[in-house]
């Protein structure tokens, strides 16, 4: 089912999940238990990213197309330009296409591994909106894009190239947005609001990371641009060595946040789940008692 029809389809906010893809088969065992228990909490759709640079570009699309054959879940499978020409990018398409996907979320994805900068491959795409005009053109995908509630790290002028970014990805044909993950949901707030009277009006869905280890989460906010709040750090500090102690917290904070931006009426939310289920599992619960 196409993300269009389940968000017109769901009463009330849309709960998701992101996983995704090892790059080995045990890790891929484990991503099927993490799918199997989450199946626990109703997910109204999941996505698959595409991997570092585009490594695992056949394993997502195998894992993709598994979740839809047997699973009774809604995929979404993230595609990048990485890599990619765009005779490759249409092949990729069509077998999405065959197999009966019809969600894409359309990124312009991070540089491989070792390099420091994205390069356009010859053929390929420079940017996210050429890859979403691209998919628009392929007919049949419902496409989603990414935005950063904080300005992308590479944005010289913040936010604010952000907003103009997702006002040209709605207008090339995406219906719906993913945030990167944010902790402050004040700064989310006046994205929005900065984005709607520039015209957005295409549903943004807050991403949600809960923190399972914080040393992770600072690499990864490092990586990001994600803002680690001083009160967030202030509490992980002292504990940051127990990754019992972090989890619980970690499940508590984001609890709490989810259930603000519930309480603000926002379109739903999506977790990233790192492949665990526990603790997204424990939040949503913890929101639906």
């Amino acid at each position: 089912m196409k993300w269009s029809d389940i968000y017109a389809q769901t009463d009330g906010p849309l709960i998701s999940c992101e996983f995704f893809p090892p790059k080995t088969d045990k890790g891929e065992q484990n991503l099927w238990r993490c799918l199997n228990d989450l199946k626990a909490i109703k997910p109204a759709y999941v996505s698959v990213t595409y991997g570092a640079g585009g490594s695992t570009q056949d394993r997502t699309q195998r894992i993709v197309t598994r979740i839809k054959d047997e699973t009774g879940l809604s995929p979404i499978a993230h595609l990048t330009c990485v890599g990619s020409t765009q005779q490759q990018l249409r092949a990729l398409l069509d077998a999405y296409r065959a197999a009966g996907i019809e969600n894409i979320l359309a990124l312009r994805g991070d540089p491989p591994e070792g390099m420091s900068r994205f390069e356009v491959v010859q053929g390929g795409f420079a940017h996210a909106t050429d890859l979403i005009d691209f998919i628009r053109a392929q007919n049949g995908f419902c496409i989603g894009c990414a935005t950063y509630p904080e300005g992308h790290p590479e944005s010289p002028n913040g936010v604010a190239d952000d907003i103009r970014y997702l006002k040209m990805k709605q207008d090339l044909g995406a219906e719906y947005a993913i945030t990167q993950y944010f902790f402050d949901n004040e700064r989310y707030f006046r994205f929005l609001d900065q984005a709607e009277k520039q015209g957005v009006h295409i549903p943004v869905i807050p991403g949600i990371m809960p923190i399972t280890n914080f040393d992770q989460i600072e690499r990864f906010s490092a990586m990001c641009g994600a803002t680690i709040p001083d009160w967030l750090r202030n509490r992980m500090q002292p504990i940051r060595g127990d990754l019992d102690e972090v989890k619980r917290l970690g499940i508590e904070i984001a609890t709490r946040q989810c259930q603000q931006l519930l309480d603000a009426g926002v379109a739903g939310l999506h977790f990233y789940t790192l492949n665990k289920a526990e603790a997204t599992i424990a939040i949503v619960n913890a929101l639906t008692r």
